[in-house]
């Protein structure tokens, strides 16, 4: 019996007969819902699945756009793998709309179906593999609500070629099959009729029942001037605020959250004497005068605007442009108590002289700023205008999951290839080579398609002549599209604004104008052709469409990626993650499940690894940046931030600090903060602090110092007790382990040198633990010392959380050769001596490095490779021989208690650390003698052989690895 049916009828024994049987994650049985609070999707194994089979089969009665759209990228590379499908589905009830069927047929790797079937109501998705199908069943239909928030149950099984359940299927899906008609345009064509006349019965039904009382949907919910639940946390802030005495206010909102709404209802509830509304541009200023006449009402000489020609200084309500109001000779029409209430829009901009001048000029009773993105690269402080009062704040992510915006479907589709190349400058393109990049252009925007029945989009472009010539080519092709950029007046955009939202044009192509600040609720379609500079100015571009409107269930956004250097913005531009640590950005470009609501994030295969090199290349660390994101926290702390501070603010990773400084009090002597001045062997336990505890890898450490911090003395009883209460191994060779890295025994020389060469922690003839003198002399004396290494420490338990502390490692987490030797209770550090791998105390860690670089010797090129998800075929050093005594212990393994730990990295650019995959054995009779070319061309022995995993490796991680 091979390791694979081996596994497959442990995991059937675990599914069916006996959950408390050890079994491969790789095959059990699941039961698949959508949890939202876990981050667990239906979509999340489905597409897992769909990446990786060689064909898949798909019956479902029910198909969405919106459902189709999360799978297309995905569709798009099996494609250009040569891998299809089939899909069996219906006209059941006419719920799949005839647009919805349109889009299947734009799909060349699928084969689709309708049945006749009376009462086709199957849900099943089965997908083949080499040696054996995975399948779905349930109750989950092809809609992007199944797949991510309706409440469902699907269970996933695997099934060999040969199984029952899997025969079963396959004959009872081939006779729907045979009997079902071919989708085609013809019969698309036909079912739009009937389709249409259902919907006008649907309607006739609808008009002839008794009318909906004022003020509410066919739903029976209120009407839009009703605040939503984001407004109504927020004005019960901005209430208690002004309650509080405070004068100044700022609200942090996501475009398209309501943020006009909301401060129309915060002025209707203060009922100011008269009210002044700033905003930027005098294109929002009508839309802003409409919204507030709905919530607050009242006579329309109430309402004037300050724009322009427009001097309409006497109404209660004031909508002014910037521009106009803040010239010294309009301000002096207004005595500096005129208005009670000042309100200004996209109040980032405030940094200006033209806002500054305004705020300093007037004294209202409140002043409220409002901005989707408060972050700002110069030394402005927004948050200190505003006396640090941040009443609200609800960025991309909540507003998603509150259902506050638009759910989008973002593709990071793969830009034009000249010559099989990416290129950086399309500029440099020929004018052949221009005409056939409009053309991918088009299939892949036909391809991905938008949500309504006609398309409303804008389109970002690198360079003002880039959106001219984009814009003439498209029309030549019969697509009605304008370019607009800086030099147009208003009115011109205004025009063509009314023209797109009309549907005389389909497409307005501009270069950073539409940024902000314009509002076009029915953009169904957002397509970025230039690279992204700004994770801030990328969340503008993408808001354009981000607003409800009854055209459309979703906004389309497709990125074209190139070969740019700061592609790894897209990721931290879509997760909102700041901690610049570039394993959390891969992590988000693995998995995207972290997306709320309907929305998804798909990226076609080349696409997404033009991403991951830009992170492996790009500096993220580089003292620019950190002193960015230092400045921006401490502008909204008021003060100088700690460690804890940004991990409770989502900021950078404190381990930054740690990969680029001794320590954070080394970084903030660099950005020159007036810190006190700590001695030089306070600095090194510090450093060691830093370098050893806080990366939480190991809790024991953390624990003890915490508790001495607390107690001054811990008796070893009460350390044990500990221990067990907080789920930690407790066992002779760990605790030993734990007092050599306190003690810095663990450590080299060097090490123990740069550290201070001093214990901070000993223990006594009966085990209790107390700090060492010296350390325990340099925290009674120095409170900030004790606030430093208090904080390192609480940090390090923050960071603990996400591993395991009952294992030895935690599978998928990251660890360095040193890591590895502490964690296996090694006496020594064994970085110098490993190399590869290292025979221990019974104990075996390989690392494996999957993509050689080029430049290593030939003796190290190792033909280390993964047969599939569970088997690793590795080589061991050169110069070795199967009767090599190294080799015969890693052969007889299992035998000789001998634990083999598998350690990989993707290449060396991911640094020192590598992914733990854990235990894995010896696949008998696998291990050959082989020869390698030595630097000079000769022949040196070498072993291969197979070992398998215990836990095949997770499918994210798996194709991140073995990717190209």
């Amino acid at each position: 019996m091979d390791h694979s049916t081996r596994h497959l009828n442990e995991s059937l024994n675990w599914g069916f007969i006996n959950h408390e049987q050890e079994s491969p994650e790789r095959y059990k049985p699941k039961l698949l819902l959508n949890d939202r609070q876990n981050g667990d999707y239906i979509l999340t194994p489905l597409l897992d699945e769909l990446q990786h089979c060689l064909s898949f089969t798909f019956s479902v009665a029910f198909i969405t756009e919106s459902g189709l759209a999360v799978l297309k990228a995905h569709l798009a590379d099996l494609h250009a793998r040569g891998v299809s499908g089939r899909i069996l589905t219906s006209h059941y009830l006419k719920f799949n709309h005839p647009k919805t069927f349109r889009e299947l047929l734009k799909i060349p790797n699928i084969e689709v179906r309708l049945t006749e079937l009376s009462g086709f109501h199957a849900k099943g998705y089965v997908f083949r593999h080499p040696g054996h199908s995975t399948i779905i069943m349930g109750s989950a239909n092809l809609t992007a609500a199944a797949l991510k928030t309706n409440y469902e149950w699907n269970v996933k099984l695997t099934s060999f070629e040969n199984g029952g359940l899997l025969a079963q299927f396959h004959a009872e899906f081939d006779k729907a099959w045979q009997a079902a008609t071919p989708l085609s345009s013809e019969w698309i064509e036909a079912y739009q009729i009937m389709y249409t006349e259902t919907r006008k019965a649907d309607k006739k039904l609808q008009a002839e029942l008794p009318p909906l009382p004022e003020n509410t949907t066919p739903y029976g919910v209120l009407s839009p001037v009703q605040p939503n639940k984001m407004q109504r946390q927020a004005l019960r802030n901005l209430g208690a605020l002004r309650e509080s005495g405070a004068r100044r206010g700022l609200v942090i909102s996501a475009t398209g959250t309501g943020k006009t709404y909301l401060s129309a209802f915060d002025v209707k509830s203060a009922a100011p004497r008269r009210m002044l509304f700033v905003v930027h541009r005098e294109q929002i200023l009508n839309q802003a005068i409409s919204d507030y006449r709905k919530i607050i009402g009242g006579p329309d000489s109430d309402y004037g605007m300050f724009s322009g020609d427009r001097r309409d200084a006497e109404a209660k309500y004031v909508f002014a442009t910037i521009q106009t109001i803040s010239k010294a000779e309009h301000l002096s029409l207004f005595a500096a108590d005129t208005f009670d209430y000042i309100l200004i829009d996209e109040v980032h901009k405030a940094g200006a002289a033209s806002y500054l001048n305004l705020i300093e000029h007037f004294s209202p009773k409140f002043l409220l700023g409002m901005t989707a993105t408060p972050e700002r690269t110069d030394t402005f402080n927004i948050y200190e205008l505003f006396d640090y009062h941040i009443a609200y704040e609800i960025r991309l992510q909540e507003a998603l999951e509150e259902d506050m915006l638009c759910p989008f479907h973002y593709f990071g589709v793969t830009d034009y290839r000249c010559n099989g190349e990416l290129l950086a400058d399309a500029s440099a393109l020929s004018e052949d080579d221009r005409e056939r990049r409009v053309d991918y252009l088009t299939e892949k925007i036909e391809y991905y398609g938008h949500s309504g029945e006609s398309v409303r989009g804008l389109i970002f472009c690198s360079r003002k002549a880039e959106a001219a010539e984009l814009s003439a080519m498209l029309n030549a092709r019969g697509y009605r599209t304008a370019a607009l950029d800086g030099t147009d007046s208003p009115e011109e955009r205004e025009r063509r604004i009314n023209q797109l939202e009309q549907g005389e044009l389909q497409y307005i192509l501009t270069v950073d104008i539409f940024n902000e600040g314009i509002d076009i609720p029915s953009i169904n379609q957002v397509v970025m052709l230039r690279q992204t500079q700004s994770s801030i100015v990328f969340i503008q571009q993408l808001g354009r469409g981000l607003r409800k409107h009854e055209s459309k269930e979703f906004v389309t956004v497709i990125d074209f990626i190139g070969n740019y250097q700061n592609n790894y913005l897209i990721p931290i531009a879509l997760s909102g993650d700041k901690s610049q640590n570039k394993d959390n950005i891969r992590r988000h470009m693995k998995d995207t499940s972290y997306i709320r609501g309907l929305s998804s994030i798909n990226f076609e295969e080349v696409a997404r690894q033009q991403i991951f090199k830009s992170i492996s290349e790009s500096n993220l660390t580089a003292f620019k940046l950190l002193r960015e994101a230092y400045l921006e926290l401490k502008n909204r702390l008021n003060r100088i931030p700690l460690l804890m501070d940004f991990v409770e603010n989502h900021s950078l990773d404190p381990l930054i600090f740690a990969d680029k400084f001794p320590s954070y009090y080394h970084f903030l002597l660099r950005v020159r903060e007036p810190v006190p001045s700590l001695s030089q062997p306070e600095q090194q336990v510090l450093t060691m602090l830093t370098g050893e505890m806080l990366n939480g890898k190991r809790r024991h450490e953390i624990l003890l110092l915490d508790m001495l911090l607390k107690q001054g003395a811990v008796a070893k009883s009460d350390y044990l007790e500990r221990l067990r209460a907080d789920g930690c191994r407790v066992g002779v060779d760990t605790l030993e382990s734990v007092m050599r890295v306190l003690s810095l025994e663990f450590f080299n020389e060097q090490a123990r040198q740069k550290y201070g060469n001093t214990p901070l922690v000993r223990q006594d003839d009966d085990g209790n633990y107390s700090f060492h003198p010296a350390m325990a002399e340099a925290l009674r004396r120095d409170d900030y010392f004790l606030q430093s290494v208090s904080d390192l420490i609480q940090t390090a338990f923050t960071k603990n959380e996400q591993y395991d502390n009952k294992a030895t490692m935690t599978l998928y987490k990251k660890y360095s050769r040193k890591d590895a030797s502490k964690l296996l209770n090694w006496d020594k550090d064994g970085t110098p001596t490993i190399f590869g791998y290292k025979i221990k105390n019974g104990t075996c860690p390989i690392f494996v490095t999957y993509k050689k670089h080029e430049n290593i010797g030939a003796s190290t090129k190792y033909q280390d490779e993964f047969v599939n998800a569970e088997v690793l075929q590795w080589s061991t050093r050169s110069r070795r021989t199967l009767q090599s005594e190294e080799v015969q212990l890693i052969l007889d393994a299992d035998r000789e208690g001998i634990e083999l730990h598998i350690f990989v990295k993707k290449d060396d650019s991911e640094g020192p650390e590598y992914y733990y995959l854990g235990q894995a054995h010896y696949d008998g009779k696998s291990a050959v003698e082989s020869t390698m070319a030595d630097e000079n061309g000769n022949s040196i022995p070498v072993v291969h052989m197979n070992l398998v995993l215990e836990h095949a490796v997770e499918s994210k991680l798996y194709g991140y690895l073995t990717g190209d």
